[in-house]
């Protein structure tokens, strides 16, 4: 906790805000005490700036912002949830957005700036110096999601003719260098990549050694125009701390760091939860009416086929008013299927974003999942045809349910692995469909072959 504001303590045991924190600065705020929301916050670590700014309510964040003035952390900007940071840039003036552009690193910049309208960007974009209003224009013309988007173009290249001793010299005195870095770039002078010197080589190096002769060209240089996911599973199969970006000419333009790429992982498999439970891009700072107009799309799809499975039900009207304990037990045949269903999806989901489930073993995983599902319906039949039978005194009910049990967990794991491999082979996101299909065909199976099987034996 910072010395400043020592008598309240900034997070709770769990790692949270704690609420009297939060109380404490909304509470100068709202009476106008600037220097008490001063001491509170302006030693704050922009993380945990972000994290207050996001629990304050949005005219509180304008005043904490205007109350920090110049001494506000524009670090904390992209920190912040989408909507807040939108927000919260939308309060500021944009002298003070361009102010905090130039703190940043020209990732950041580029995040900070890519969801604004062309002409909120132009004028924010004029108000920077000239050779950074070009380097993020041009970072913007980059797809959305693409290595050209999350690259820094803040590096340090140097030609392979420079010794060791002028390229330290160089580093000493240059006003432009990032403000973190692992390695150096070698160059030619198109700017085309010849290779890279760790930091430790180059420091360990005499003086006199020319930087060719200690340059690494065995790199792994990314194109720019590559999807970040892909860019991801490079970092991770090869152990990369940082890595070159080319442009299509193989001319160095970027550099993303491991930094850059933890983000991208937390930010691709937030969206994949998200998505799968049907509320993508949902934060729980959007408003009631953002919320509701996210979730009703998805709620309205789990609507069309819950009454495509009461149609099923409705088939068999006849069959159930003849034994009531049908309608008792076949919401466990669904449910179990739904239940199977999912586990199957989910794993087949998460390989396919992994790029571990592919047209090379595809078949393999579908067989397993096959004997997976058979399996456990066998096991669940045993199980759930005893406990009809004890239940209702009926044998037959006992073995109905529990064939039912085996087509409906042998039809969930099918439909869980191949519903998502199809998907992907039309170039549809499985993470978001996946759910809605699958739940159909359990529902819709679950009901036919219960229903149906009890009308052929029982009724």
């Amino acid at each position: 906790m910072q010395d400043a504001a020592s008598e309240v303590q900034l997070r709770d045991e769990e790692g949270g805000i704690r609420p009297d924190f939060l109380h404490a600065v909304a509470d100068a705020l709202e009476e106008g005490d600037a220097p008490r929301v001063r001491a509170l916050t302006l030693d704050l670590h922009e993380a945990d700036l972000a994290d207050l700014i996001q629990l304050l309510r949005p005219d509180g964040r304008a005043a904490l912002i205007s109350t920090l003035g110049d001494d506000f952390k524009a670090a904390a900007l992209p920190e912040l949830d989408e909507g807040v940071r939108d927000q919260v840039i939308e309060d500021m003036p944009p002298e003070q957005i361009a102010e905090a552009l130039q703190q940043l690193d020209s990732d950041e910049a580029v995040y900070l700036l890519e969801d604004l309208d062309k002409e909120e960007q132009s004028d924010i974009l004029a108000k920077l110096p000239y050779f950074e209003r070009i380097a993020l224009e041009r970072s913007l013309e980059y797809a959305e999601d693409s290595a050209g988007r999350i690259m820094q173009t803040d590096l340090i290249a140097v030609p392979p003719f420079w010794s060791v001793g002028q390229t330290i010299d160089y580093m000493r005195v240059a006003d432009n260098l990032p403000d973190r870095f692992y390695e150096i770039f070698v160059v030619n002078p198109a700017y085309h990549l010849i290779g890279s010197v760790a930091l430790n080589r180059l420091l360990r190096s005499k003086r006199p050694t020319t930087i060719e002769s200690i340059t690494d060209e065995d790199l792994r240089p990314i194109p720019v125009d590559s999807d970040q996911e892909e860019v991801a599973r490079q970092f991770e199969r090869y152990n990369l701390t940082s890595a070159p970006v080319v442009d299509e000419d193989k001319r160095l333009v970027g550099v993303i760091t491991a930094d850059d790429i933890v983000e991208v992982v937390q930010e691709e498999a937030s969206e994949d939860i998200l998505r799968m439970g049907g509320v993508g891009g949902e934060s729980v700072s959007d408003t009631v009416w953002e919320t509701t107009r996210l979730r009703f799309s998805w709620l309205l799809a789990n609507l069309v086929t819950a009454i495509l499975a009461s149609i099923v039900i409705s088939l068999f009207e006849a069959t159930i008013e003849q034994m009531v304990a049908l309608a008792v037990l076949m919401p466990i045949v669904a449910s179990m299927g739904g239940n199977a269903g999912t586990q199957t999806m989910t794993v087949a989901v998460r390989a396919l974003a992994t790029q571990d489930l592919g047209a090379a073993n595809a078949v393999r995983v579908v067989l397993r999942e096959s004997a997976v599902g058979l399996l456990n319906g066998l096991l669940f039949a045993a199980i759930m045809g005893a406990i009809a039978y004890f239940w209702f005194g009926s044998g037959e009910l006992g073995l109905v349910i529990a064939v039912a049990m085996v087509v409906n967990l042998f039809a969930a794991a099918l439909a869980g692995i191949l519903i998502p491999l199809g998907l992907e082979k039309f170039n549809l996101d499985p993470a978001i469909a996946s759910g809605v299909f699958v739940t159909t065909v359990t529902d819709v199976v679950g009901f036919f072959a219960f229903l149906g099987l009890a009308a052929l034996w029982l009724v």
